[in-house]
């Protein structure tokens, strides 16, 4: 019965053809279980029962697809792409079965600094604070705080205020505080299989997956100029090309938030380097308006499944 109202509703916010705004959700990691640290990320059952009620109300595209059916006001109702940011293993290993089981096609952005045994920073600090054996950690030698990390709460919000910090320092300044802020913590050695290798990219695309660009070393573009962000776009796209044998049209800003961690302006490098498309994490939805190199993404990050749907036909409303 809720389902045939969603479907009404989105029907009528999202008609086919010229009037119809595109759904892009965005995920980055899928767990095979629930971690205490993040309760709230994707485990694989919530991945599968997020899936089933997607394709309820949505139809799912191919994102590259999608695009080009919006250019020509050409899209279906209700229509939805599937995207995961970053390039993690999981989403080879534990998302790409539950795709395959419901038939629905996803993108993948890749950082490609971290294939085949790299770790980005922030799963270094993760990783530091998880294991730390200590009731706090004081990392003010690093400007930084000295945090409580008794209990997985506090070492929760100890992750989220460091990296909070963290993230929008060069790529070099944060490699070295964040293997600093490990050696000070912990003996135990951080893991190395978390991304994707070069092969598992190709299994995405041998089943027929996308796969897009998503820099280098994933930077806040924002904080580089003009040649340093041609640079790590391109470095990434060449690898990516190099690796599956095939152009790598579609483009998504690391952390995403426009004006924050990317230029808006910025956007026409990617123009100019003749992407099809590029996405941000700004929520909302794309019509036929919409500036194609900064599509908006949304997922509802949210435990009750009965919120799930409702939160996507709200996004459905939102105003670019």
């Amino acid at each position: 019965m809720l389902n045939a109202i969603y479907r009404r509703v989105g029907k009528h916010l999202a008609p086919q053809g010229e009037r119809s705004r595109l759904s892009v959700l965005i995920y980055h990691r899928v767990l095979k279980e629930e971690d205490p640290l993040f309760p709230n990320e994707v485990t694989a059952d919530s991945f599968d029962k997020q899936l089933a009620e997607l394709g309820k109300v949505f139809n799912i595209l191919p994102l590259e697809e999608a695009i080009m059916r919006l250019k020509c006001n050409d899209l279906p109702t209700c229509p939805a792409c599937i995207t995961f940011d970053d390039g993690y293993a999981d989403n080879v290993s534990i998302a790409l079965p539950i795709l395959k089981k419901y038939n629905f096609h996803a993108t993948f952005f890749i950082a490609t600094s971290y294939l085949d045994g790299g770790r980005m920073f922030n799963d270094t600090i993760i990783h530091a604070i998880r294991m730390a054996n200590k009731t706090y950690a004081d990392l003010t030698q690093f400007g930084l705080q000295k945090y409580k990390i008794e209990t997985f709460e506090d070492k929760t919000h100890a992750i989220n205020s460091i990296l909070k910090y963290v993230k929008y320092l060069s790529v070099f300044e944060r490699e070295n505080i964040a293997n600093k802020i490990t050696e000070k913590l912990t003996d135990i050695e951080p893991p190395k299989d978390l991304m994707m290798s070069s092969e598992q990219v190709k299994e995405l695309t041998r089943f027929g997956m996308g796969v897009g660009g998503h820099t280098a070393h994933h930077p806040i573009l924002a904080k580089l100029n003009s040649n340093e962000v041609r640079q790590e776009i391109e470095e990434g796209r060449e690898y990516l090309e190099s690796v599956l044998g095939e152009k790598i049209k579609l483009f998504a800003y690391p952390n995403g938030k426009p004006g924050v961690d990317y230029l808006p302006e910025q956007s026409d490098i990617l123009r100019k380097m003749n992407f099809l498309a590029a996405f941000s994490t700004q929520w909302g939805v794309a019509h036929r308006n919409s500036d194609i190199f900064q599509v908006p993404r949304f997922t509802p990050y949210t435990k009750k499944l009965a919120h799930f749907t409702p939160m996507l036909i709200r996004n459905l409303t939102h105003k670019q």
